[in-house]
């Protein structure tokens, strides 16, 4: 009678963990909307910003932290821009040219760079962040297809990003709050 209660213990024991092993599995790979990392800031009364942060690899292995967000001001304006900040001397970024982005389907839109009325004259960008207006071009851009971006530099050859589905809907996500 021991004998029996301990293997159906055991086989109880056993069924269980294989469950759990297949609810683990099957949360990995299809994770919840929250593991998105959108956050929610206060800057100054009535003026609340809503941010997307990743970071990327460049073509040559460098990282790029690439932050998409929506400013929304009091009087009830907005603006949806995308930063792109690499290490400093990684690469000089061209702020005369626009951010180039081109879907897997070969269609190619531009990001005009904002970077001189996005910072003061006395807080000036470093050489290694760029700030681009992302809101004309968030509904031309399919939530399913992924990007290739290219950040024009000083040197002559673009920084190369791959950008995920998953980032561009989540860039969709922060425009939509």
């Amino acid at each position: 009678m021991g004998c029996r209660l301990r293997r159906l213990f055991s086989k109880l024991l056993l069924l269980g963990a294989l469950i759990l092993g297949v609810v683990l599995g099957l949360e990995l790979l299809h994770p919840s909307a929250a593991a998105a990392a959108i956050r929610r800031l206060e800057e100054a009364p009535g003026q609340i910003v809503y941010q997307s942060r990743q970071t990327l690899k460049d073509q040559h292995g460098n990282s790029w932290q690439t932050i998409a967000f929506k400013r929304i001001y009091s009087n009830g304006q907005t603006k949806v821009e995308l930063r792109l900040v690499g290490f400093p001397g990684v690469a000089a970024i061209e702020r005369s040219q626009s951010l180039t982005l081109t879907n897997s389907l070969g269609k190619t839109l531009t990001a005009a760079d904002t970077s001189s009325t996005a910072f003061t004259e006395r807080d000036r960008p470093e050489p290694n962040v760029g700030q681009y207006d992302l809101q004309p071009l968030l509904p031309e851009l399919p939530a399913e297809i992924p990007l290739k971006l290219i950040l024009p530099t000083t040197e002559g050859e673009g920084i190369r990003l791959s950008i995920p589905p998953s980032l561009v809907q989540e860039w969709q996500t922060v425009a939509s709050q």
